[in-house]
């Protein structure tokens, strides 16, 4: 019994996460982001944080999400935030929500829609209890959305 007591543990929980509980940056963070902004340009503001809305507010807004952020030889940074939105964008092209870049028309295509909001049904079920409060927001704001403009296009089909 005294030697399960001096044994050292086998694992160590750190939390990473960025973001503490009331959504402040934490403080061994801020150098980071600070050096982001001013790498960015100096003087300036750091970028607005993509609100839950950005899939519906991007709707006509031109090209894909982020693209205009992109200068070429660099690729953004792929946050688990930026790849729900990437495949709500997706859903909301097969819904015929927004345009399709490719085609430059509107086009609907429910099965593929139903399947990329399955696909991030299924990312919030597998990382249910492992996202911060903000990226929970984000997915749960999402599929609603999408669920809700799946149903009315698919009875809209229907008619």
């Amino acid at each position: 019994m005294a030697d399960e007591e001096e044994k050292p543990k086998a694992f160590k929980v750190d939390d990473r996460r960025r973001f503490s509980a009331e959504g402040e940056l934490k403080p061994e963070h801020r150098g980071t982001e600070e050096a982001r902004a001013t790498a960015a340009s100096p003087g300036a503001s750091p970028p607005p944080r993509p609100s839950v809305e950005a899939p519906a507010a991007s709707a006509g807004a031109g090209p894909a999400y982020g693209a205009a952020d992109r200068t070429p030889g660099t690729t953004p940074e792929i946050t688990f935030g930026t790849f729900v939105v990437g495949l709500s964008t997706q859903a909301l092209m097969h819904l015929g929500e927004i345009p399709d870049p490719q085609a430059g028309g509107m086009a609907q295509d429910l099965p593929a829609a139903q399947q990329l909001i399955d696909i991030i049904g299924m990312l919030q079920e597998k990382t249910r209890g492992n996202l911060d409060h903000d990226e929970q927001a984000l997915i749960d704001a999402v599929l609603f959305d999408l669920r809700m403009k799946y149903v009315e296009r698919a009875r809209q089909a229907s008619r």
